[in-house]
């Protein structure tokens, strides 16, 4: 099971003094602030192939009415504090009356949200309504041809963050926490669809936070993302100072080596992938724009499209400029590439989009890319995250070390687990039948963070 996995020894590992990095020191607050959050992809019985045969789960009743038993008395069981469902068959009366009952006797808040175009699948969000009162709940659709949508919750605690007993007042802390479920990569133009999609999700927490004049407070996005560490939309987080909350706990790196050292997800084609990730962005956490880290991204799926076609960095430019008797691109040039990289498709890339990246490119504002620009901001272009690049916990001190700073809460991760537990070793077990996502249970304790 899940529990019982040496979690206090794991946490007193983490608890350990570090050396001070960066402008920001939290200290641990008492235990009783402590909130878990599961995410699960749970395998809609419209897209379960049934074994050696041509039909689907969808058409057995006992099959998918079992499995789903089973799946809500796993999350039962583990008493989650927040739960993000994805692939939930909505379409299905019967189903959903299921979720509604027995999440709800045990008294959780329920938000469903329907992809678009009648796919016949969702999202489910349930929150507890011991640990969460929420104050606002919006849906995002993202209308593109996956039909894919998100969830956005502002939850406040129900039981105050308690400070550490200096006379301060116990304090309601509000979180934005995040659902959904990402377009699957079908191939490599389908890279900026996807990465589009993170994009509205945080353009969209942007906008909700100034709109309602929000004070800082912790965001978790919650979800099947659809791709790996070693991906653009997993890059694209971490340069907006997100951290994988189960690579934090178990101390991996951003690097090629730790990218296979867990999986949460055997997908159709047999392959096996570390996809669902429970994201972590503390208050104050130092950033670059949004729209910086926007640019950059597309630029690097650009370095990959021309770098898969086997072109060498001086072939890469020969192409983009095309006419050889001038040594530079041009504007008119650089948006007939993006279409012939199959960029600006109605999903894709749209034309403010190109003038903002060809601006990022044109470092020295001269209307044209030479030689050396493109290799700056298009070939050699690096991910220089403002976090760190290993996947660790904020800087820990004991309560005497901090000086009279400003102060805001946080998370820090406590724990981390998959199941199957082979799936925390990079190995998908053959007996495991619940879905074919791993589902992922973190557990957060609340720090203070002295900015």
């Amino acid at each position: 099971m899940i529990k019982g996995r040496e979690e206090d020894a794991k946490f007193c590992r983490r608890k350990r003094k570090r050396a001070w990095r960066g402008r920001r020191v939290c200290c641990v607050v008492p235990e009783h602030g402590v909130i878990s959050c599961t995410t699960f992809n749970i395998l809609a019985p419209i897209y379960k192939r049934l074994d050696h045969e041509n039909t689907r789960e969808s058409d057995y009743r006992a099959y998918w009415l079992s499995r789903n038993q089973r799946i809500l008395d796993q999350l039962l069981a583990d008493c989650s504090s927040i739960i993000c469902l994805q692939e939930v068959w909505l379409g299905n009366e019967e189903l959903v009356n299921l979720y509604e009952k027995r999440l709800g006797d045990a008294n959780y808040d329920i938000f469903k949200l329907a992809r678009t175009n009648n796919r016949g699948d969702g999202l489910l969000t349930a929150v507890s309504k011991g640990n969460f009162k929420v104050i606002n709940y919006k849906e995002l659709l993202f209308n593109d041809f996956g039909d894919r949508v998100a969830q956005l919750l502002h939850v406040e605690s129900i039981i105050p963050f308690s400070q550490t007993g200096n006379g301060d007042e116990n304090i309601q802390q509000e979180i934005l926490i995040v659902n959904t479920h990402l377009l699957f990569p079908h191939d490599r133009t389908i890279c900026i669809v996807r990465l589009k999609q993170v994009y509205k999700i945080l353009q969209y927490i942007e906008a909700y936070q100034k709109e309602n004049k929000l004070g800082p407070m912790p965001i978790i996005l919650s979800g099947d993302w659809n791709g790996s560490k070693r991906g653009q939309v997993y890059k694209f987080l971490r340069s907006q100072g997100f951290v994988s909350s189960y690579d934090q706990a178990h101390h991996y790196t951003d690097n090629d080596a730790d990218c296979h050292k867990w999986v949460s997800h055997r997908n159709h084609r047999g392959n096996i992938c570390g996809v669902d990730f429970i994201w972590l962005l503390n208050p104050s956490m130092q950033k670059k724009t949004l729209k910086t880290s926007w640019n950059q991204a597309v630029l690097a799926i650009i370095k990959n499209l021309l770098r898969a076609a086997s072109l060498s960095e001086y072939n890469a430019y020969e192409l983009l400029k095309a006419d050889n008797s001038c040594d530079y691109i041009t504007y008119s040039r650089f948006c007939q590439a993006m279409y012939q990289l199959n960029l600006l498709h109605p999903n894709g890339l749209e034309s403010e989009e190109i003038d903002e990246l060809w601006a990022h490119a044109d470092l020295d504002r001269n209307g044209v890319l030479d030689f050396q620009e493109f290799m700056t901001s298009i070939w050699n272009t690096e991910w220089r995250n403002q976090c760190e690049k290993t996947c660790e916990e904020e800087t820990i001190l004991d309560q005497e070390h901090l000086s009279n700073k400003d102060v805001v809460y946080g998370f820090t991760v406590k724990d981390a687990v998959l199941f199957p537990p082979e799936a925390e070793t990079g190995i998908w077990p053959d007996n495991y039948n619940l879905s074919d996502h791993a589902p992922l249970t973190v557990t957060f304790s609340p720090v203070k963070i002295f900015t």
